[in-house]
């Protein structure tokens, strides 16, 4: 989950709903040469975190503190990973790939002997997979930038990165190893640079929840308050630089 700190509250995003907003993104492109299964990659985006149920038993969702744990601090759990890929394996194999590819992109760093290993072994699995599937690598690692610059832009969004002033954040490297920028007019209206969506301007929103009580005594409580939160909904335009 995304964890927000704001004026003595929390903000909760859930996991799956940080990936419905990457899914809107992936939604609105300009549909890229390249990328034939369109509607799988789309899909693909909109449940790259789908393993993860904030409602569902977790014993990671508070620190030593008693304080909800953001996503940037969960360990690897090769279960997770491998319940992920479960998923998108009963879907498709392009679903699995892109799925696997963007668990290796999560882990690839870090230096801990048995995540290099589950890493490597991923990279073996793909290998197969695209072969199984008629696949290219090129195929793949196009569909798969679009899922990460998706993914990479709802982060921002969800966990309100965005710099005051109209100053730009970087979002990430796209398709065609394009390097996009984000910037805010104001509250509710934020610029891509350059433009990569079909329209000059469309709405985004996505749900959150708000937690008061800023420890819990135990997991238990803090998922049976997050369960009873009603939802708000952060809504967002997103428009061309063309409209200013």
């Amino acid at each position: 989950m995304i964890v927000n700190y704001l004026d003595g509250h929390w903000q909760i995003v859930a996991q799956r709903t940080h990936a419905l907003l990457a899914g809107q993104l992936c939604f609105q492109w300009v549909k890229v040469k390249g990328i034939d299964r369109w509607f799988e990659t789309i899909i693909a985006t909109a449940e790259h975190d789908d393993v993860y149920n904030e409602f569902e038993n977790d014993d990671h969702l508070l620190n030593e503190n008693g304080g909800p744990v953001n996503y940037k601090m969960r360990p690897f759990q090769k279960v997770k990973c491998e319940a992920l890929l479960e998923n998108a394996k009963t879907r498709s194999q392009y679903i699995a790939i892109l799925t696997s590819r963007h668990i290796r992109f999560l882990y690839e760093d870090f230096e801990n002997k048995a995540v290099k290993e589950y890493v490597t072994h991923l990279k073996r699995t793909e290998t197969k997979w695209i072969s199984q599937g008629g696949f290219s690598e090129q195929q793949i690692a196009l569909a798969y930038s679009l899922l990460q610059w998706c993914d990479a832009l709802s982060l921002l969004i969800c966990q309100k990165l965005l710099p005051p002033d109209q100053r730009k954040i970087e979002i990430s490297t796209g398709p065609g190893e394009q390097t996009y920028y984000l910037y805010a007019i104001d509250d509710a209206t934020l610029v891509v640079e350059p433009w990569p969506f079909e329209k000059e301007a469309f709405d985004i929103s996505f749900e959150f929840r708000t937690l008061n009580q800023l420890a819990f005594g135990s997991v238990e409580e803090f998922r049976q308050l997050l369960y009873e939160a009603s939802p708000s909904v952060q809504s967002y335009r997103i428009v061309s630089k063309k409209q200013d």
